[in-house]
């Protein structure tokens, strides 16, 4: 099905747009952003895709790309980190309040409401990510594969655990090494590992200071339509 789209208003009249690390969002002039939204730093939106209400994306140190004809939800959080950028491929929806931190989605994709994937985790095309699920860091979903509802998926290849088998899960977490690939923090004798990654976090987090709303650099050309 096609339609068309006048481009009578700006795009995403009332969202919050902010340059962040001297990077600023750029978005195509078909895409919907909702007056609530946030986008943050090097984000990219691609041709008729649309980000509703409450969303969030932030490029902290690493690029948000997200495809065309995608669907971001209410409340969703897509978060980039300099060694993890966000990439959404063609035609991902995302349900409300899910978070993706650092992940890779192909085409085809589905987010469901709740779900988590975390940094160096890859999605791949056609897959399902269920409510509530877990996709741990770098973990690999091949294509038209099915996280199940709340279950946990981890590894490369990945493993499908039920929440109830929180031993099996703890198994498979550890060495996939959750607070190094996020927070690039390692054990140290003597000292809480919490406290260096409230540290960096909190360092890396007051360069926010200096960012300043703008308008967002618009892609495409109005006679761009499908």
């Amino acid at each position: 099905m096609t339609f068309p789209e006048d481009y009578l208003h700006p795009v995403g009249r009332g969202a919050v747009f902010i340059e962040h690390q001297h990077r600023h969002p750029r978005v195509d002039k078909s895409v919907y952003i909702a007056p609530t939204a946030v986008l943050c730093g090097e984000v990219t939106v691609g041709p008729h895709s649309r980000v509703l209400f409450g969303a969030v994306l932030t490029a902290e140190g690493g690029p948000v790309e997200v495809g065309a004809h995608c669907v971001l939800m209410e409340h969703t959080v897509l978060r980039g980190s300099r060694r993890h950028p966000v990439r959404l491929g063609d035609h991902v929806l995302v349900g409300p309040h899910a978070h993706l931190s650092g992940c890779v989605i192909d085409s085809n994709a589905r987010v469901a409401t709740g779900a988590m994937i975390y940094n160096g985790a890859h999605i791949g095309s056609g897959a399902d990510v269920e409510f509530g699920a877990v996709v741990h860091v770098n973990t690999v979903v091949p294509p038209e594969t099915v996280v199940p509802i709340g279950w946990f998926a981890g590894g490369d290849p990945v493993q499908l655990i039920p929440p109830q088998q929180w031993e099996r899960i703890a198994e498979v977490m550890e060495p996939l090494n959750y607070r190094g690939t996020v927070f690039g923090v390692t054990e140290a004798p003597n000292e809480p590992a919490m406290t260096r990654i409230a540290q960096r976090y909190a360092r890396a987090l007051a360069l926010h200071r200096y960012d300043e709303n703008v308008i967002p650099e618009l892609l495409g050309e109005p006679s761009d339509r499908v």
